[in-house]
């Protein structure tokens, strides 16, 4: 058995599966061993690494239509907006037919259905939000920067404005929140439990203000985002959603922390699955570096809870870098599939990271993988994944497929025409602001008008009203009721990294 074949029949699969490529051995590619994943391994998790102009963003546009086509929902940031052009045919030429001939593709042009969106509003996209108290105390804390003494402090402050029914929708309802915790009133709503430092308060007042300087504000607010939303099919064929960061240059953790409250969102809403022939959705969290940078312990922990847990729910998770040392090691050993593109090895930390990448790949007779690292040519990736059984399979360097998609941009006026004509724009394109903290605050500190128009006379001779109507002409009872159908008026309590879950 040659050394193409051997390493072809640990990827045989009986199931659908997504196709990569072919297997390369000393030069040789042979485009009947081809190289897959099967569908019901992708929510184990999988890793896309390589040095920058490799070939990752190709990698993940082939990923994405491989799974669009077998009906699985992704959601994936689109950093440069050269993805858009998913949702286009793509262009035959020498180089795709080629590569076509070379892995044994039978390529043909498609374009797939495509969301596109935008993490708050002012981008070009469908405008996606998240409310403050749905966000939660810990994922704020790691947009703020906070250290673990803040993060204690904002903690308490979420637990308050919990107990006290206090809707945070935007971040002048956290502003105004703590602003009254830090006054003389505040102060003894506090006693028993705690209390908020003016210096501790300052800073995270601070740290809120750089947020809305870098347009963070416009994040936060109602509609929020339904998860299920993502989790669509068009004419059988998954949905592909698109997040422009275009507008969080200044602020990039936000991108980052703000699919890590998508996917506690999913955890908690979700029901167990178990084992399943495909995954529900798939999340490539792009510039994942940015979601472990300067992060708690506490932080960590439940990121690797996260991706331990949720594969049970259905859900997969690719976390996309330059470096597999950028993932911690928890959570590296969790990710099941490997497509490693180039590294270089120019610096000793370079040689030392290449080093380490090797310890991470099982074992192979047929590569020198440290060679092999540093000599892949643009669109080929070692790659080992699990086999329908669970088992990893053997290393394989492989020339992946062409994307059938345009391997471009479609440009910032089709996707702004793309997003207005989505059945998603009608639903989040608007904001609402409804009463909330920031409102029910202000009524307590002014007197209503009504009272302050009544002679006093005439309110000495009225008629003490009953506790009932004391309760029920309440400002902030009167907006909990109207708000009793929604989400944020529902009982919160506190789950994965401390996002709010509404119980019905």
């Amino acid at each position: 058995m040659t050394a193409q074949a051997e390493i072809a029949a640990g990827y045989a699969s009986e199931s659908a599966a997504i196709e990569l490529g072919a297997v390369l051995v000393d030069g040789t590619v042979e485009s009947t061993a081809h190289v897959r994943i099967p569908l019901s391994m992708v929510n184990r998790h999988g890793l896309v690494a390589g040095a920058t102009g490799t070939g990752k963003t190709k990698t993940l546009q082939l990923l994405a239509e491989q799974l669009s086509n077998n009906g699985v929902p992704v959601l994936m940031a689109d950093v440069k907006g050269d993805l858009s052009g998913l949702s286009r045919e793509g262009g035959r030429s020498d180089r795709t037919d080629a590569r076509a001939k070379d892995t044994g593709d039978d390529w043909q042009p498609q374009a797939y259905p495509v969301e596109f969106l935008s993490i708050g509003t002012g981008g070009l996209g469908v405008p996606l939000r998240a409310t403050v108290t749905s966000f939660g105390p810990i994922l704020l804390s790691k947009v703020l920067g906070l250290n673990d003494t803040q993060e204690s402090t904002l903690g308490l402050i979420f637990h308050w404005a919990d107990s006290k029914g206090l809707p945070l929708l935007d971040t002048k309802d956290l502003r105004s929140v703590i602003q009254h915790l830090t006054s003389d009133e505040g102060k003894e709503d506090l006693k028993g439990i705690g209390g908020v430092s003016s210096s501790t308060a300052g800073v995270i007042l601070r740290a809120l203000v750089n947020l809305e300087a870098q347009g963070g504000d416009r994040f936060f607010g109602e509609p929020e985002l339904d998860p299920a939303d993502l989790m669509r099919q068009r004419d059988g064929k998954g949905v592909v959603s698109l997040l422009e960061l275009a507008e969080l240059q200044g602020n990039p953790a936000l991108f980052s922390t703000f699919l890590m409250w998508l996917l506690a969102e999913l955890f908690e809403t979700l029901p167990e699955e178990g084992d399943v022939e495909k995954p529900k959705l798939v999340f490539f969290f792009d510039e994942a570096h940015l979601l472990f940078s300067n992060a708690s312990k506490a932080f960590l922990d439940q990121i690797t809870q996260t991706v331990k847990l949720i594969r049970s729910k259905g859900i997969g998770v690719f976390f996309c870098t330059q470096l597999p040392t950028d993932i911690p090691n928890d959570v590296l050993s969790q990710l099941g599939a490997r497509v490693q593109h180039a590294l270089r090895a120019f610096t000793p930390d370079d040689q030392k990271a290449l080093a380490r990448t090797v310890k991470t790949y099982p074992t192979t007779p047929h590569y020198d993988l440290e060679k092999a690292l540093t000599s892949l040519g643009i669109g080929e990736a070692i790659i080992t994944v699990l086999s329908e059984k669970g088992a990893p399979t053997p290393v394989a360097w492989t020339r992946l497929r062409a994307p059938r998609s345009l391997m471009d941009t479609i440009g910032n006026d089709a996707i702004k025409q793309g997003a207005q004509n989505s059945d998603l724009h009608g639903k989040y394109s608007e904001t609402v602001d409804r009463e909330s903290a920031y409102e029910q605050l202000m009524q307590k500190v002014a007197p209503p008008q009504e009272e302050q128009q009544t002679p006093a006379p005439q309110r000495q001779e009225k008629e003490e009203p009953g506790l009932v109507e004391k309760v029920l002409g309440n400002s902030a009872v009167k907006s909990f009721l109207r708000s009793a159908g929604s989400a944020l008026a529902r009982e919160i309590t506190r789950g994965m990294f401390g996002t709010s879950r509404k119980r019905r």
